[in-house]
């Protein structure tokens, strides 16, 4: 687990298969990095389901906030931790009691906790730590480029495009 370095090809097949995400720490204030997540995610088509139980019953950008992971009505395909390490055991314990057991376990920036991934793993589960989706998602269809951020890519391969407005897919 001390190598943290994950292929295109591995984050790429990770967003490309799942379609309903969970941000357990989503934030309905506009400032907060968790917040642009899940405006960024719904944009790109996924199915967002926001859990922050200090506000419970309230949206996030017309998406019900739910208090656990628990309480989502539907399968989660992946869940987006958006707290502290410290959380993370936790939550890879809510997770792991889910049935259908989710397909990955996705840490935030900053977030790592080794025991918790190895128990997912162990589950079946993948395990993504100290990454963002929304900062892959950008990096790997060029769109964060166009803020001026080195891709690390340089490609003359046309982008896969989607329905709507910049729906540039990976």
């Amino acid at each position: 687990m001390s190598d943290l370095s994950y292929s295109d090809d591995f984050i790429r097949g990770i967003l490309n298969s799942v379609k309903s995400v969970a941000i357990v720490g989503a934030s309905p204030k506009d400032v907060r990095p968790s917040y642009f997540v899940v405006k960024y995610l719904i944009s790109k088509g996924y199915e967002v389901y926001p859990i922050n139980p200090g506000h419970a019953g309230r949206e996030i950008l017309g998406r019900p906030v739910y208090a656990s992971l628990a309480d989502v009505p539907v399968a989660i395909d992946m869940v987006d931790i958006f707290r502290g390490s410290d959380a993370a055991a936790g939550i890879v314990d809510e997770a792991l009691a889910l049935d259908p057991l989710p397909k990955v376990i996705w840490m935030q920036l900053g977030v790592r906790h080794d025991a918790a991934a190895e128990k997912a793993e162990a589950a079946g589960l993948t395990v993504v730590m100290n990454r963002c989706p929304k900062i892959e998602y950008g990096r790997l269809c060029g769109e964060i480029g166009w803020m001026g951020v080195n891709s690390r890519k340089i490609s003359a391969k046309m982008p896969v495009v989607r329905q709507g407005f910049q729906k540039r897919g990976i």
